[in-house]
């Protein structure tokens, strides 16, 4: 069964988050702060970290970059948060954090964001399985010379650096729901059902911030600035899924 660690200052999300992904069927441990995070991560590398962003000793994004920079950021992490500002979210991204999760979490989201980190982190894994020479017995393989490269999206461009931060909120906040909308709309196949389950929203509600925004539900991509949302029913159409 997958160990996830859970890192959190706030006692009642640790005990939520600990009982919605062991009924899940996970090994959950839990950390209030970043000294114990550490001592978990020392004692036993888990599958997928869970981590706050803000908490009283060391933030969440300092702690990524220690084990980033130490090379122990063998996991997926997927960073938490209720005030963190985009700059954050994209900082962490660049440090080597896999997603996201804006609490409060909804469930489907969560659940989603977990079964992607574990599928992650199995990759990874394989990976590093199959740079093991075959000729040696798994006894005595040698340790890499060197430690893994950190965890990063597999995206090679980060387009939430597109973002300028001198433009009106409401219009920073437009261009990353078209960037995030986009994003998941590739990742999955165009799949309406899919982005929505992500995302967190009802379909109908789905197609219309889709619309709102001027992402092409087809393909999507962004139309010219200016262009006219679609103008018939038909199009709120998605491929069969």
């Amino acid at each position: 069964m997958p160990n996830i660690l859970v890192v959190d200052d706030e006692i009642g999300i640790r005990e939520l988050l600990s009982e919605i992904l062991s009924d899940e069927g996970h090994v959950v441990a839990t950390a209030e702060n970043a000294a114990a995070a550490r001592a978990a991560r020392e004692r036993e590398a888990p599958d997928l970290v869970l981590l706050d962003i803000w908490m009283p000793d060391t933030d969440g994004v300092t702690l990524l970059k220690e084990w980033s920079a130490a090379g122990r950021l063998t996991m997926p992490v997927i960073m938490m948060s209720g005030h963190a500002t985009i700059d954050t979210a994209v900082e962490a991204t660049r440090y080597g954090a896999l997603d996201f999760l804006e609490k409060p979490i909804a469930l489907q989201r969560l659940l989603a964001a977990v079964r992607a980190g574990l599928e992650r982190g199995r990759m990874l894994r394989n990976l590093r399985a199959a740079m093991v020479p075959a000729s040696l017995p798994a006894a005595v393989a040698p340790e890499p010379a060197v430690a893994p490269p950190p965890l990063v999206p597999t995206v090679t461009a980060n387009p939430l650096t597109e973002i300028s931060l001198d433009q009106p909120l409401r219009e920073a906040r437009d261009h990353f729901e078209r960037i995030y909308f986009e994003y998941h709309l590739a990742r999955e196949r165009h799949s309406m059902t899919r982005v929505a389950d992500r995302a967190g929203l009802e379909r109908t509600h789905l197609y219309r911030k889709l619309k709102q925004l001027g992402v092409e539900l087809a393909r999507g991509s962004r139309r010219p600035a200016g262009a006219a949302a679609p103008a018939s029913p038909a199009d709120d159409r998605a491929e069969p899924e």
